[in-house]
């Protein structure tokens, strides 16, 4: 027996689901935006190139890189994985490469290939593709749905699938709340640190390739690089910190203090027998001019500077206590933040449609027959690397595949 499907939402979830439905004759499927585009966190993602995914196949791997959601991954990524991702595009004319993070796009660096891979699979799909409609609510029955819109058009469906992505506000996707599930009140997960008025601004554009940032009082710190900004702090480590400590952040009111190891791995006994060896083989050369700690200069400087060493000062006159201060400043560099980058379209939330109320094997709700869930709208998100993309593949994947079961 035909059905009529609609799905909420043209984000990378909605439209990776219109385009696996498993349709058979008289299937028919209309999709939804609010707005007049599509796809519009995938044109953007990556500076235009989109970070499609991951090389990471290991499922075991890929759930540390999700803060939360790991219940519902440990499900959908079995199902629908990164090698998975890779042969669904290749399959279509569309080869990705790895670069060497692990960060996967595809050969053309153009979103817009992505975005065309996807449209054509959904219109072989017979996808009709409605824009401008915002949904208000929906009225469910044994007999099926009945989307209710602003523009005063109801749509009847037998099968309801949201995909209307994450929001910086609670209240935000209107209709919602009116769904009787459980919403973790969204917050932003992927966000800059802002260090007004502190001197470190100067070096904007300096970057450090490994270095470890640790929220003060916490246990929770990351590694990676590091890039200071006119605001702050931006780069893979200080996005990754803000990912698993999204909430405690939010609680904090985005003023809380951090520590930076500039030169990660390295540990007290490892400065204090490099500083031994420089002032022993190199007691001449002045503390400045040095290189061993492989930092940019404009930086070496400037923490040697916020130390109390001048510019004279050479390795052979550096004192215990301008040692101890120079050691402290590498490993335990302290900030305070004080608020986060504004809010953008590319970055993510945590927060959304509590995962315990979501059956994990269809993405169909518990609570309500014939309704399903898939991408961001769900309390899951991940860290910077294509993991986002990701779980909006797979959670759509298993949507899709599930709705059109017979």
């Amino acid at each position: 027996m035909p059905i009529k499907i609609a799905i909420i939402g043209a984000g990378a979830a909605g439209c990776f689901a219109a385009a696996n439905l498993s349709l058979q004759e008289g299937d028919t499927v209309a999709l939804f935006e609010k707005t007049g585009k599509a796809l519009q966190k995938v044109l953007v993602s990556g500076g235009g190139r989109c970070n499609v995914t991951n090389a990471c196949t290991n499922v075991k791997d890929l759930l540390d890189k999700y803060p939360r959601g790991r219940a519902l991954l440990q499900r959908t990524l079995h199902r629908f994985g990164t090698a998975d991702t890779v042969q669904w595009f290749e399959s279509r004319g569309l080869k990705l490469k790895a670069e060497p993070d692990g960060r996967m796009f595809p050969e053309t660096d153009d979103s817009r290939s992505v975005i065309d891979c996807i449209w054509h699979a959904m219109q072989r799909n017979g996808v009709q593709v409605y824009y401008h409609r915002a949904l208000e609510r929906i009225e469910s029955s044994p007999e099926g749905f009945i989307l209710h819109f602003t523009d005063a058009s109801p749509y009847k469906a037998d099968k309801v699938l949201i995909t209307t992505g994450g929001s910086s506000k609670q209240a935000a996707g209107g209709f919602l709340p009116l769904l009787g599930h459980t919403i973790i009140p969204p917050l932003p997960s992927l966000f800059t640190f802002n260090i007004p008025n502190n001197a470190i601004t100067q070096l904007m554009g300096l970057a450090v390739p490994n270095a470890t940032v640790k929220l003060v009082g916490t246990k929770l710190q990351q590694s990676g690089p590091v890039l200071i900004t006119h605001w702050g702090l931006s780069g893979p480590a200080i996005l990754r910190l803000s990912a698993f400590a999204a909430i405690d952040l939010a609680s904090a009111k985005y003023n809380f203090k951090i520590s930076i190891n500039w030169v990660s791995p390295k540990t007290d006994a490892d400065i204090k027998e490099e500083i031994s060896y420089l002032r022993q083989t190199q007691g001449k050369q002045t503390v400045l001019s040095n290189k061993s700690f492989a930092l940019p200069k404009r930086l070496w400087e400037f923490l040697c500077q916020y130390s109390g060493i001048d510019a004279a000062t050479k390795w052979g006159e550096l004192s215990a206590s301008a040692q101890n201060k120079l050691c402290e400043t590498l490993l335990r560099d302290t900030y305070q933040v004080i608020g986060k980058t504004t809010f953008k379209e590319e970055f993510v939330t945590c927060g959304g449609i509590d995962i315990n109320e979501v059956d994990k094997q269809s993405m169909e709700s518990k609570r309500i027959p014939g309704l399903y869930f898939a991408g961001e709208v769900l309390n899951v998100d991940g860290i910077t690397g294509g993991f986002n993309f990701q779980h909006a593949w797979s959670s759509a994947y298993v949507a899709a595949q599930s709705i059109t079961l017979r």
